[in-house]
């Protein structure tokens, strides 16, 4: 029997599934996963009760992808109510600084048409640099569409502490913040939280697994060098890393591989039951390009960590050095090693 998908209410008749979907592996650049398997697999992930979808309107083909499933679940179902869409907008780079109301109304627009909707369950802001502060107008202008009934829920992503303070001294109501938190990436306990807290901000959880890292595949390997198989490890590599080092590492991934053994689950499991279990947050994202783990996923609703559990975590965990800055701060750094090998015009890659 599958465990039941634990649920979240973020406002008022808005609520979403406590572990959601990530799309990004879909992306036509990053995946090449057919169409029709990927609908498909879509029906299963809402039929297990993991009903909420996050996207982007820079992730290739990914916000259509959505939409054909949308369109063949209300030609099956006769609605499509039960699907929550939680996509992005992240204007260019180069954009930031001359981008206008019209210029996000073209977005929204496009999203829409995309994703076969007429209100866009969530969109969430993503913003480059911080020497722009443009992105203060932007959040107006998306309330403005959301008053409008174009959209029906606003958040951010990747933002720090001092720049989601100025965006809440907007008055925006901001539901949600997604972030990069994990057990190897804890730079949002250090204010973050807190603010989410204060201002019934829920937390969205990318890199819970760091790429696939937390795993038992990982557990007793060599460690990888260069060139890494993808994008994804090359960014979590930089983190383990910057914690101390692949012998730690390793010594980490034991003392989850003894918990996830106690309660009959994977490392994956425990990684991303630790995060679930954190104030704040809302849902980790699990990236996926098929249905081959989800019923382990469905998992992380079969226990829950216990005392001594978090005894044997925080000995090892302390034993990291923390990393520097506020949450993605070394990721905005863009000649930095970590803010490198991000793509910075994603629009312009697309056309």
């Amino acid at each position: 029997m599958k465990p039941n998908v634990e649920r979240i209410v973020l406002r008022e008749n808005f609520n979403i599934s406590r572990v959601v979907k990530g799309s990004w592996q879909l992306a036509s650049d990053h995946s090449g996963v057919g169409s029709e398997a990927a609908i498909e697999d879509m029906f299963a992930f809402v039929d297990s009760g993991i009903n909420t979808f996050d996207c982007g309107d820079v992730y290739a083909g990914v916000e259509e992808l959505i939409g054909k499933f949308i369109k063949e679940r209300k030609r099956r179902n006769g609605h499509a109510d039960d699907v929550k869409v939680l996509t992005k907008y992240i204007p260019d780079f180069s954009e930031l600084a001359t981008l206008d109301k019209q210029d996000i109304g073209l977005v929204i627009d496009r999203s829409l048409k995309r994703l076969n909707i007429e209100k866009l369950s969530m969109v969430q802001l993503g913003w480059w640099s911080y020497e722009s502060e443009r992105y203060l107008e932007t959040m107006e202008w998306l309330s403005e569409f959301k008053d409008e009934g174009k959209i029906e829920q606003i958040g951010l992503a990747n933002f720090n502490t001092e720049t989601t303070q100025k965006v809440l001294n907007t008055g925006v109501d901001v539901v949600t913040a997604q972030e990069q938190y994990s057990i190897l990436d804890n730079r949002a306990e250090k204010t973050y939280v807190n603010l989410c807290l204060e201002n019934n901000i829920s937390l969205l959880c990318y890199g819970t697994v760091a790429g696939g890292f937390l795993s038992e595949k990982w557990l007793g390997r060599p460690e990888p060098v260069e060139p890494y198989e993808n994008r994804s490890l090359r960014k979590y590599k930089l983190i383990i890393n910057d914690i101390g080092g692949w012998e730690l590492f390793q010594e980490i991934l034991k003392v989850l591989k003894a918990i996830a053994d106690k309660h009959s689950v994977s490392i994956t499991n425990v990684a991303t039951r630790y995060i679930l279990e954190r104030p704040a947050v809302a849902a980790p994202l699990i990236g996926a390009r098929n249905l081959d783990h989800l019923d382990d996923n469905l998992r992380v609703f079969s226990f829950e960590l216990d005392n001594d559990d978090y005894r044997i975590l925080n000995t090892i965990l302390d034993q990291k050095t923390p990393l520097v800055g506020d949450v993605w701060d070394l990721e905005r750094d863009k000649d930095g090693r970590h803010g490198s090998i991000m793509k910075w015009e994603l629009h312009s890659e697309q056309d």
